[in-house]
C-alpha cells in the first residue's frame, strides 16, 4: 500500500480534481465513492472499482478493513488524514472512497417504461434526492440536461445514497432533441395553470419533465409536454421543492400502477 504524505504529490492532484470537478470527472469518466455504505452498495450492483484510497485513521476502522478484504488486490492508496479530507465530500469522513468508471450509456439505449428528465437542476441535493426516488418508484432512466448539478459529483452520489447504481444516467442531453424522439407521453410539472395530478391517468410510459426551483422549465420544453400537471396544496401554499414535487409525481404513478396489477 502506497501511503502520500504531500499535496504535491501528482497523484493527489489528480484525486483532488475529480473529487471538486464535475467536467474534470466527465473528461476522465471516472467519479469517488465515498464512504462504507455507497461502497457496499457499488459492490451489491456488481460494481469493481479502480481504486481504493483510504485515510491513516481510516486503517483502524472495522468496516474500512472488511471493504479492504473483501477488494483485495485492487490498488490502495493511503492518505494521510489531512490530505483524505481534502477529497472527501463528508464533514466527518470515515475514511475509505473508490475511483469508479462511470457507466457508459450505449447509443442505442431503449428506455422501458417511464424517465425523470430534469432542467437545470444545479442543487445537488435536489438532483441526488430526485435519482434516489425515481430508483425507489421503479423508474430506471433519468436524462439530465444542460445546467445540472453533474449527476456524478460527490454531493450528488451522497444524496443518492447509492441509487445511482440501479440507474440509467445521462447527462448534458439536449432535451428538446431528446422529446422530439420520445414516443409516449410527456408531462411537465408547473406551479399553476395545469391539471390537478390526481386526476390524471397514469398508465402510459411518461417522461416526467422537472424544472429548476424558481425558473421552471424552459419555455421549449413546455412546449412539448402534451401534459401540465400541477399538485394540488393547501391554501396559502405557492410550491414545493423540486424533490418533493417529484417524489409526489413518481410515487402517485407508481400507485396507479399498482392498482392495475
Amino acid at each position: 500500500m502506497k501511503t502520500i504524505a504531500s499535496r504535491d504529490n501528482p497523484t493527489f492532484k489528480a484525486l483532488r480534481d475529480l473529487s471538486q470537478d464535475a467536467r474534470e470527472q466527465r473528461r476522465q469518466g471516472k467519479a469517488l465513492i465515498d464512504g462504507p455504505h455507497l461502497l457496499q452498495s457499488y459492490r451489491d450492483h456488481g460494481g469493481h472499482p479502480e481504486q481504493l484510497v483510504v485515510s491513516e485513521s481510516g486503517l483502524e476502522n472495522t468496516e474500512v478493513r472488511a471493504l479492504l478484504a473483501v477488494f483485495e488486490g485492487i490498488e490502495t492508496l493511503c492518505l494521510r488524514d489531512s490530505l483524505f479530507k481534502e477529497i472527501s465530500s463528508i464533514a466527518s469522513p470515515v475514511g475509505i472512497l473508490a475511483v469508479i468508471r462511470i457507466p457508459k450509456i450505449s447509443p442505442r439505449h431503449k428506455i422501458a417504461g417511464s424517465c425523470v428528465v430534469l432542467d437545470g437542476l444545479q442543487d445537488a441535493g435536489n438532483v441526488g434526492s430526485i435519482l434516489r426516488t425515481a430508483a425507489a418508484a421503479g423508474i430506471r432512466d433519468v436524462i439530465l440536461g444542460p445546467g445540472c448539478a453533474g449527476a456524478w459529483s460527490s454531493k450528488v452520489l451522497r444524496a443518492g445514497q447509492g441509487a445511482h447504481f440501479g440507474l440509467t444516467i445521462r447527462e448534458q442531453v439536449n432535451l428538446v432533441e431528446f422529446l422530439s424522439r420520445w414516443e409516449e407521453t410527456t408531462i411537465a410539472t408547473v406551479a399553476r395553470d395545469g391539471q390537478p395530478l390526481f386526476d390524471l391517468k397514469l398508465i402510459s410510459p411518461i417522461a416526467w419533465l422537472f424544472g429548476a426551483e424558481g425558473r421552471g422549465l424552459a419555455p421549449d420544453l413546455l412546449a412539448r409536454a402534451e401534459v401540465r400537471a400541477v399538485i394540488p396544496m393547501a391554501a396559502g401554499s405557492e410550491s414545493l421543492n423540486v424533490g418533493a414535487a417529484a417524489a409526489i409525481c413518481l410515487f402517485e404513478e407508481l400507485r396507479q400502477r399498482l392498482q392495475m396489477t
